[in-house]
């Protein structure tokens, strides 16, 4: 029959059952991801958020320049002016 000549086949090539897998037990201890920083770096944090904080004008200067130019009152003093135009100058080479 051919009943017979399937388990003859299946007999020499002897399939297996698949085997179990190992199944694994949870562990009594659990790990948490930690993150330290240094002293510097938390310097570096602090100062950086301080930053962020502050705003990026300075409304009471602005506030006072434009009042002074719009009533004719600001000058520049050419030579400070100059001289420290000078002072980057160096400062580049």
């Amino acid at each position: 029959m051919r009943i017979d000549a399937y388990n003859q086949i299946h007999n020499i090539y002897g399939a297996k059952k698949p085997a179990k897998l190992d199944e694994k037990k949870p562990t009594t201890t659990s790990f948490k991801d930690q993150l330290m920083l240094s002293a510097t770096a938390q310097d570096a944090s602090t100062a950086k958020k301080a930053v962020l904080a502050a705003p990026d004008v300075r409304e009471d200067l602005v506030a006072s320049l434009k009042e002074r130019i719009d009533n004719d009152t600001y000058e520049v003093d050419a030579e400070d002016f100059a001289g420290k135009l000078l002072e980057k100058y160096n400062g580049l080479f």
